[in-house]
């Protein structure tokens, strides 16, 4: 009786055991996808021509931006008193949505947007900002949306969750449709759009910044990009996959997606030389704070190389220029 009592005990020991490491395997495995797995907010966003990533927390907590004072539009300042959100302290992520319209020069422009905030949001408060700005809403999956009119377009706004706020300016509500869609079913860690499937997997882990897609559709100009005033040798429906890291700096990596090797070099060749001309007119600029020597040391680190169909364009930003770039309350002071 005593042996088959211990033997019994042995038993339900080693079952206890498997049991709790089994639940642990499970646990590992859940953080590790959820690591890997694309953020939240893009998982939400509906199909596209372009995705781009935002994670402020970093960002914030390095360069202190939000203890700057912006100054902002009457009727910006308007929407944050009645909301009580400030974009610097309070928005946390942001994931957008690019569509290219058939038409550029149409009523919706060239390029129709998506967008996905999370952040500390009083959900009443800009409930009732909507109601006194909006002309119309409808109800669609048990949430309210909202259409304001914004500069000739049809901005559709709905509140997902008490810390999450979808916005479309797409020319049909459409794809807000499909962001409440996705919403009611966003449990898995890999849902999201067929772009988000077929790229994301290429962004660096850890970015807190990534875009994914034909991602110039905002900068392009008669099928070309342009940039801080430069006209790149770029089509503008490339695609790209781009990303910012930071670890000490700023890390960036932009990789141009070519359809052939011998297209890679050609962009690697014209994007050199484009580069060394930059790189020549700053050099003859006079130096007389420290983000223009930061400006310099990121045109320095600045490099172009072809990685068979792909050209690769990777760099830093100093930390003074990125707290420069932010509006950071305690960038150095100018070189006397």
């Amino acid at each position: 009786m005593k042996q088959w009592t211990y033997g019994g005990m042995r038993r339900r020991t080693r079952y206890s055991l498997m049991g709790a490491s089994a639940l642990l395997v499970a646990l590992v495995v859940a953080v590790v996808l959820r690591k890997e797995a694309p953020p939240e907010c893009a998982r939400l966003l509906p199909e596209s021509d372009a995705i781009v990533y935002f994670d402020f927390k970093p960002l914030r907590l390095v360069t202190h931006y939000d203890r700057t004072a912006v100054p902002h539009s009457p009727e910006f300042q308007r929407f944050i008193d009645a909301t009580g959100f400030v974009f610097e302290r309070d928005l946390d992520q942001a994931a957008f949505a690019m569509h290219r319209m058939p038409n550029p020069n149409g009523p919706n422009g060239p390029v129709a947007f998506d967008e996905v905030f999370e952040g500390r949001i009083d959900g009443k408060r800009l409930t009732a900002y909507l109601n006194t700005v909006a002309t119309s809403s409808e109800i669609y999956a048990g949430h309210q949306i909202f259409s304001v009119p914004v500069e000739g377009r049809t901005l559709r706004v709905v509140m997902l969750g008490y810390d999450m706020v979808a916005a479309s300016n797409t020319p049909t509500p459409e794809q807000i449709h499909s962001i409440l869609d996705r919403y009611r079913s966003a449990a898995s860690p890999f849902a999201g759009s067929s772009l988000l499937g077929a790229r994301y997997s290429e962004v660096p882990l850890l970015s807190e910044a990534w875009g994914i897609g034909k991602i110039g559709l905002p900068f392009a100009d008669h099928d070309k990009l342009q940039m801080l005033g430069l006209t790149l040798p770029i089509p503008a429906d490339t695609t790209f996959v781009a990303s910012v890291r930071y670890v000490h700096s700023l890390h960036l990596r932009v990789e141009e997606i070519t359809d052939s090797d011998g297209s890679a070099a050609d962009s690697a060749a014209a994007l050199s030389a484009l580069l060394s001309m930059v790189k020549s007119m700053q050099q003859n600029q006079p130096v007389t704070a420290p983000e223009d020597v930061a400006l310099q040391q990121m045109l320095d680190s600045l490099k172009v190389e072809q990685q068979k169909n792909r050209t690769v364009v990777t760099g830093t930003v100093p930390l003074d220029l990125l707290k420069k770039v932010t509006g950071s309350p305690d960038v150095s002071a100018p070189v006397q």
